[in-house]
């Protein structure tokens, strides 16, 4: 690593290249400017699952086509896009009827958003779907192992309010992979919430060494109303979804065989990781901005 010393002395020095937002849990994610940071991540992230008709959640895992939903924020609605369907419009301030709904192993309440958004995913996924939007109310808590003392919050991530990547990580990948013969791929696949690039400090760059998310204390982002501090606390496991190419849906092993031969990680017993999990220490309802300023120290242990 290339490192310009910071004015805070901190180890490393980085900025948020990229903002992802995925409004409904496995569709297609949203890349912004900016974004709210809140309690359970960014804003509107996860806030929306598709559920079977026993209400369990559905993913690309089993349902690729999912990748092909497409969702823009408005100023008071959510419109979904999809190949071959009219758009669907979901206003941000309504719900109708309240449900239970399960996501990994936990129920939760939630509130279903209609016959007519049903029977659009209905159509489109070929199998009987609906809607449904996490009940504010409910505290979803990530897990006391990874978070220690800190109730972390989220709505329907698979685990915890954010997903960090370095840019750095992703272009290794991509040399690993090109030089196997297989092309490079996207970050979309990997479905960060915020990706970490280079800083410029004082005319002079300071570069990320691969996987530095990795081993990265708390990530301090200078924002317009202060510090807001992220924590990274656990690696993530990689499922299938990242060999699914999602401008068509289509899968081949190509992604997973690779991370397989080179980030088995025995943090996790094992399983192939790829970004890290990170929690909401300070910073609620701050702006996090594309290009901001993020400090860290390395995290020793």
């Amino acid at each position: 690593m290339n490192e310009v010393p910071s004015q805070s002395g901190a180890d490393v020095s980085a900025s948020i290249s990229r903002l992802f937002v995925y409004p409904v849990k496995s569709c297609a994610g949203v890349e912004v400017a900016e974004a709210i940071l809140t309690e359970t991540g960014l804003e509107f992230d996860r806030a929306w699952m598709v559920v079977d008709a026993r209400g369990d959640f559905l993913t690309q895992r089993e349902l690729p086509r999912m990748a092909l939903i497409r969702p823009q924020l408005k100023h008071y609605e959510m419109v979904l896009r999809a190949p071959g369907m009219l758009a669907l419009h979901i206003k941000l301030d309504e719900v109708e009827a309240p449900v239970r709904v399960r996501v990994w192993d936990d129920e939760v309440p939630a509130y279903d958003m209609g016959a007519v958004a049903a029977q659009w995913f209905t159509d489109f996924l070929g199998t009987t779907a609906r809607l449904v939007r996490f009940d504010p109310e409910h505290q979803r808590a990530s897990s006391r192992k990874w978070t220690g003392d800190v109730e972390a919050l989220n709505q329907f991530s698979d685990g915890y309010p954010l997903l960090v990547i370095s840019e750095a990580s992703l272009d290794q990948l991509n040399e690993k992979l090109v030089a196997a013969g297989s092309g490079a791929v996207g970050m979309e696949r990997f479905r960060p919430n915020i990706v970490l690039g280079n800083a410029t400090q004082a005319g002079e760059r300071s570069e990320l060494s691969p996987h530095d998310e990795d081993r990265l204390d708390v990530l301090q982002v200078s924002t317009d109303q202060g510090v807001a501090q992220l924590k990274p606390v656990k690696p993530c496991a990689r499922c299938p979804v990242p060999n699914i190419d999602p401008a068509t849906a289509l899968s081949s092993p190509e992604v997973g065989d690779m991370l397989q031969r080179y980030r088995q990680d025995a943090r996790v017993n094992g399983a192939m990781t790829f970004g890290m999990n990170a929690i909401v220490l300070n910073g609620v309802d701050h702006l996090l901005k594309a290009g901001q300023a993020v400090e860290a120290n390395l995290r020793f242990d």
